[in-house]
This record gives C-alpha cells, structure tokens and sequence, in this order.
C-alpha cells in the first residue's frame, strides 16, 4: 500500500550504551500504548508504525564498517492526514504514562527529527 502524500514523522536517536535499556523499555512501553489508543481508520488513522535498533556505524554508508558503542533507534510513523499526528501528540501528552520519561530520554540522547511532512515517494 502506496502512503505517498500522507504524512509520516520520523526520529532518529542515537544512545550511548548507558541510556539503551531505558530506550528498550519506552519503545516497549510506546508500542504498547500505541496499539490501544490510536486510531486505525478514518481522519486520524495511525497507517504505519515502525521501530527499529541497530548499531551505530562508524561510517553511516559502509554496512560493513566498525560499529561504535553507541546504538540507534529509529522510530517512523505515519498517519492518513496531519490531524492524525496532532492527535498523537494531544493524546501522549494527556495520557501516556511514560510520556514524560520519554521526553527526558529523547532530551538526553543526540536525536534528529522529520516532524510531521508529507510523504513523497512510496511503493507498495
């Protein structure tokens, strides 16, 4: 299913091995939340959510260089419109329990955000 022209938010955190297992137990903890509270059709429908890990490399466009210690999270959704986004935020606020433990995290891990933009290419 093509999402292009929807909008999709992506982060990209990058953790030191200190701050991993706390990123392990909020991504949980967001998957779990996200799965009973967002919407699957309509306006603020929630049409893909991804989270992935893996090492950070010393060289970002050679797979096959070093790892460092560090290790990344990407975390990708994407919403029909953008009013599904802005649902999200409203609802994280008001009532994920980790929300705040999240924003702390995020604060303290070098993280880079795509906030809120529409998808241009998509396949299937």
């Amino acid at each position: 299913m093509s999402h292009q022209g929807k909008t999709q938010i992506t982060f990209i955190f990058t953790a030191r091995p200190e701050q991993v297992a706390e990123g392990d137990r909020l991504f949980a903890s967001h998957a779990e939340w996200m799965a009973k509270t967002h919407h699957r059709d309509g306006d603020l429908a929630l049409l893909r959510y991804n989270v992935v890990k893996g090492p950070e490399l010393s060289n970002s466009l050679d797979p096959s260089s070093e790892p460092t210690d560090n290790t990344c999270f990407v975390l990708m959704e994407v919403y029909e419109t953008p009013a599904g986004l802005e649902d999200h935020w409203k609802q994280g606020a008001a009532g994920w329990q980790d929300f705040g433990a999240f924003v702390a995290w995020a604060g303290s891990v070098d993280a880079a955000v795509v906030h809120g933009s529409p998808v241009i290419h998509s396949l299937w």
